[in-house]
């Protein structure tokens, strides 16, 4: 029985062309917030009065959303990758991360970070202070990171093993042969659900407000606190929320696109 040769590398993207993308998205998110802005500033009390506090929120979500999908995109590309080693000592761990995040809820995960999580390692001589944000930061970027390693594993599952076999007989490494050969190829598969589980990323960040963090949630709070009146701002949050998964998506489903187009 022969093995199929493996598929060579293929570069998702020149990087001019991600460059190009990332620049019309910050545009793009540019441009929304302005035209928020403009939008909510002409809107009846109690919103018009509050248009900056709604759109300070907003940039908080969106900057939250970010920075912890980035760093939840490197902890699930490590842990999926763990996950299916030969090795229990890389593949134990790993299961081990993904079934303990998995199985919690969301908000638990970011009252333990926020409030236990410095005395715990403080008690073993790790003085960590975290501020709101990066308590916030780090519990969604591990919650994300469970959700995309099982999507990464499933992904590099996928890819035949007759690639591996090929591969292998040709003298590339283990590290090589996932590198060039295996993870190219699960990209195609994988980037869908994980842009799924960006958007998802965006909404989750509500929960940040559970610790006084002034995201998008908490500013509709406040201004619904101090006005009385709930159905006008929470209107107006839902809205804001729409404009930006709308935008987000707009930008990932192009991301994905140029994906499988260059992975053909």
């Amino acid at each position: 029985m022969t093995s199929s040769a493996p598929t060579p590398s293929k570069t998702p993207q020149g990087a001019g062309t991600l460059a190009l993308w990332i620049l019309g998205a910050a545009a793009a998110f540019a441009a929304l917030f302005f035209l928020i802005t403009l939008v909510l500033r002409q809107m009846p009390e109690p919103v018009g009065q509050y248009a900056d506090l709604f759109v300070e929120g907003a940039q908080m979500t969106l900057k939250l959303t970010l920075v912890s999908g980035l760093i939840g995109l490197l902890v699930g590309m490590l842990a999926g990758i763990m996950k299916t080693s030969p090795s229990a000592l890389l593949r134990v761990p790993a299961s081990f991360f993904i079934w303990l995040i998995r199985g919690t809820p969301l908000l638990v995960q970011i009252l333990f970070v926020y409030n236990a999580l410095p005395p715990l390692l403080a008690a073993i001589g790790i003085k960590l202070e975290l501020n709101e944000f990066w308590s916030a930061v780090i519990a969604l970027a591990l919650n994300v990171g469970a959700y995309n390693a099982e999507v990464i594993r499933a992904g590099i599952l996928a890819v035949p093993r007759g690639q591996t076999e090929a591969a292998r007989s040709l003298g590339l490494s283990a590290g090589q042969t996932m590198n060039t050969v295996i993870l190219p190829q699960a990209l195609r598969i994988v980037v869908p659900p994980l842009v799924n589980n960006l958007v998802a990323l965006l909404k989750d960040s509500s929960l940040a407000s559970t610790i006084a963090l002034l995201e998008l949630t908490l500013s509709g709070q406040r201004v619904s606190s101090e006005s009385f009146q709930p159905i006008p701002v929470l209107t107006t949050v839902a809205a804001v929320y729409l404009a930006l998964t709308t935008v987000l998506t707009l930008f990932t489903d192009q991301l994905e696109k140029r994906v499988k187009i260059a992975s053909r």
